[in-house]
């Protein structure tokens, strides 16, 4: 497939800069696959729209204060992921004016890695700023708003943002059952070649209780919450074990074994999530979707709306 396909024209205005007011007040693009048939929701009405006997699978990672400014030359360290101890893959720029063995505040580059990733030991816990994407420009006030209302255990470089949608009250109302994926490079680097079946995933941690797998495998249906749900599950519908690392690459012709359902955002462009959407709902389906969603003036993106594939 060439990652051309993956290419959208979106107007600058429909990329969100700020979260609702409300979480749960974000809007919602309904679409039943079976029939085609697409209505306009509110995200408050989703437990409505669930079919019954559906488990609603969401991934409880907590976004760590990741970005870690530098002064001299200018510039930032983002976390990714911590090996052990003190020791954390980064990405750093402007990673070519930099220097191994040179220590920029709390962070001492140790070795570079290639493609701007670097190994660092850090001084401490992360104490930096929220780590936005370089698409939204406008401060964030309240920094609890790029975290889930169930975010657990900290170890996210970016949020699962299709769970920022859910409240405490819209929880109670679904069967909800957690899995853990530490979002990484994965999840935000863009593709790097012409074809999509080129492009090399570097891997991202994830972690799931055996009783969690356990009801999730008996569950009449799955609602997978965000891209990062579904290559956990995913993983394990084909003998992945309960915690490791995932590289599972999700494109146009693959085979789903435990994913029903799908709750998203809607994605950058030429990324492996627009391309795992595609491979959920269709090439044409997904790009049918998209169109809607621009002439009815979705927001896009990390604090945009949302869509439910059923």
């Amino acid at each position: 497939m060439d990652a051309s396909e993956l290419d959208y024209e979106l107007p600058p205005e429909l990329i969100a800069q700020r979260p609702a007011p409300r979480r749960d007040e974000s809007r919602l693009l309904v679409s039943v696959r079976a029939t085609g048939e697409v209505r306009h929701a509110v995200f408050r009405e989703l437990p409505e729209l669930v079919p019954p006997g559906t488990l609603t699978v969401v991934n409880d990672t907590r976004v760590v204060p990741a970005r870690i400014p530098i002064d001299s030359p200018r510039g930032e360290v983002l976390l990714l992921e911590r090996f052990e101890g003190d020791l954390w893959e980064a990405l750093a720029r402007p990673s070519r004016r930099l220097k191994a063995g040179r220590r920029y505040g709390a962070v001492e580059l140790v070795e570079p890695l290639g493609e701007g990733r670097w190994h660092v030991r850090l001084a401490g816990e992360p104490a930096g700023l929220t780590p936005l994407p370089p698409y939204i420009t406008a401060p964030l006030d309240d920094p609890s708003r790029y975290q889930t209302v169930y975010a657990a255990e900290a170890g996210s470089a970016a949020a699962p943002t299709a769970g920022l949608h859910f409240t405490p009250e819209v929880l109670e109302r679904l069967d909800v059952e957690r899995v853990t994926l530490h979002v990484g490079l994965d999840t935000f680097r863009p593709l790097q070649t012409a074809r999509l079946e080129e492009h090399r995933l570097h891997g991202e941690r994830y972690a799931v209780e055996p009783a969690a797998w356990q009801h999730i495998r008996a569950a009449e249906r799955v609602l997978a919450v965000g891209t990062t749900t579904v290559r956990v599950l995913e993983t394990l519908a084909r003998g992945g074990e309960p915690t490791g690392r995932t590289e599972l690459f999700v494109m146009p012709g693959f085979e789903f074994r435990r994913v029903d359902h799908l709750l998203t955002n809607f994605h950058l462009p030429r990324s492996t999530l627009l391309a795992l959407v595609m491979a959920f709902a269709g090439v044409d389906e997904t790009r049918r979707l998209y169109a809607l969603a621009i002439e009815q003036r979705y927001r896009f993106y990390s604090f945009g709306d949302a869509m439910l594939l059923l």
